[in-house]
């Protein structure tokens, strides 16, 4: 358990993040100014810290992610709508995950992301096994509603909201359409490994990365497996997967479950200066062409580097 002697944090920062969240304490603040500090910050606020936390405020978990809710939607980029949404996943593990709503400025506008949606592929890419909780700022829309069936696979997750009594996600989406439908009996989470090779000897590490992450994609529908890695200017690789949903669409692309990755660890898609894609030729779903185009609007002097894979068995 970390001790608040323990906690390193700048005061100016610890204020601000007072004025942010009203309903956490300094104490509080203070371990979330070392945490968002830390040079390893991913996005998530670990179980240990997210206990800590707890201890510090003497309310309900779940509040504690209520209160949250303003620091995760600073990790928005909405530069169409200017609304800033943010969403916090709590794991099974006991993890938070952090969820902001991402705008793709010369895309449609079915390629946003909603904070919904980054929350729950932040915890799927760091291969969380379920999560027990979600809160956020407002109702789920039933994009969000449909893409969070399909990752818990019914109802049993709850919902959290200010001011309202936390609610299951089958009581805001009765008669529901998901993986049970067609034929499946899980949904997305716990993550599951896809057995994929490349085509391609000595990939390199970003490849490899891509690879790693099309070999953990959900894509029980199309077959279309696929990955993606993108590496900043600091060094930094982020990864992201093809989620598909029983409904096609809301289906979350690798290239947006990378950037959720990516910005809710506080980075800027501006500064990707490569990336790699991995995919299996041929499939009913490519994600290629997409993929060019967000980054040619996000990061116009980003390579992009497409590798075939094939499944091994």
């Amino acid at each position: 358990m970390i001790g608040i002697d323990n906690v390193r944090f700048s005061e100016a920062h610890t204020e601000d993040l007072q004025t942010l969240m009203t309903g956490i304490g300094a104490c509080g603040c203070a371990l979330l100014a070392r945490a968002l500090n830390d040079s390893k910050f991913d996005g998530t606020l670990s179980a240990e810290n997210a206990a800590a936390l707890a201890e510090f405020e003497p309310t309900a978990a779940e509040h504690i992610m209520v209160e949250l809710l303003p620091l995760a939607a600073r990790f928005a980029r909405p530069p169409i709508s200017g609304f800033h949404v943010g969403a916090v996943a709590r794991g099974s593990s006991g993890r938070l995950y952090f969820g902001a709503n991402i705008e793709f400025p010369g895309q449609t506008l079915g390629a946003s992301v909603h904070a919904e949606q980054s929350a729950m592929s932040n915890a799927y890419m760091h291969g969380e096994d379920g999560i027990t909780a979600l809160a956020v700022t407002a109702a789920p829309c039933g994009h969000c509603r449909q893409f969070l069936w399909e990752m818990c696979f019914g109802g049993e997750l709850q919902i959290v909201m200010r001011g309202r009594s936390r609610c299951s996600l089958k009581a805001l989406l009765p008669d529901a359409f998901g993986p049970a439908d067609l034929g499946l009996k899980r949904g997305a989470f716990p993550v599951s490994r896809v057995p994929l090779e490349l085509r391609t000897e000595n990939p390199g590490p970003l490849p490899q990365a891509a690879l790693e992450a099309a070999q953990m994609s959900w894509a029980p529908y199309s077959k279309s497996y696929a990955g993606m890695a993108v590496r900043t200017s600091r060094g930094t690789i982020y990864r992201g997967v093809s989620i598909e949903n029983a409904a096609y669409n809301p289906t979350l692309p690798p290239a947006q479950s990378a950037l959720a990755r990516l910005t809710a660890s506080g980075d800027d898609p501006g500064q990707i200066v490569e990336a790699a894609l991995v995919e299996i030729p041929e499939m009913p779903v490519s994600y290629r062409q997409a993929t060019e185009s967000i980054l040619a609007g996000i990061a116009p002097a980003a390579t992009l580097t497409a590798l075939p894979a094939v499944l091994t068995s």
